[in-house]
């Protein structure tokens, strides 16, 4: 039998409530101004809503350069939130989420479950780094009531392999047109 027919269903998995200072560390970003900023390939994450948040490319360098982390805008387009595999420099309008469990699967599915509450948030109600440290976020839970991470990593590689598929799909049956 398959893993995509033994892993339950999102709607068959219990859920629990975790302050995200307990799963995350939460750092602060810190801002390259544009008479600063130096062009380059380093990813700039600024507070978008689109392209991963990248604002600019740059050579510069500071303490929030980091891979394997979550940016999240507590400015600008509040509340939106990306993962980020690869080197990247944080603006001061993003808070950067650095996973104490790191997994890329885990923080993809931690990434849409912090978007799922943006709308809480916005110009008034920002999402600002004590208020993140008291921001409940809804995780499958294992028998132990502690988030599933292995049920999270396998849901999102399983998701992954669907896209995967649809994609190749595409590709088979624009050939064969």
């Amino acid at each position: 039998m398959c893993e995509a027919r033994k892993l339950p269903k999102l709607e068959e998995k219990e859920w629990g409530e975790f302050w995200l200072e307990d799963i995350v560390d939460i750092k602060s970003g810190i801002d390259i101004y544009e008479k600063e900023r130096v062009d380059g390939n380093i990813p700039y994450i600024t507070a978008k809503s689109v392209d991963n948040g990248i604002g600019y490319f740059v050579s510069n360098t500071n303490k929030t350069l980091e891979s394997d982390c979550i940016s999240i805008n507590r400015n600008g387009s509040v509340g939106y939130a990306f993962y980020h595999p690869y080197p990247a420099l944080f603006g001061n309008d993003t808070r950067k989420l650095v996973q104490k469990n790191k997994n890329k699967y885990n923080s993809i599915f931690m990434t849409r479950c912090l978007i799922n509450q943006k709308e809480k948030y916005g110009y008034g109600y920002k999402m600002g780094t004590e208020r993140l440290k008291r921001q409940k976020l809804l995780l499958p839970i294992n028998k132990f009531g502690k988030p599933d991470y292995s049920y999270m990593k396998k849901y999102m590689q399983i998701e992954e392999i669907k896209q995967a598929y649809k994609i190749v799909d595409y590709y088979i049956k624009s050939i064969q047109a």
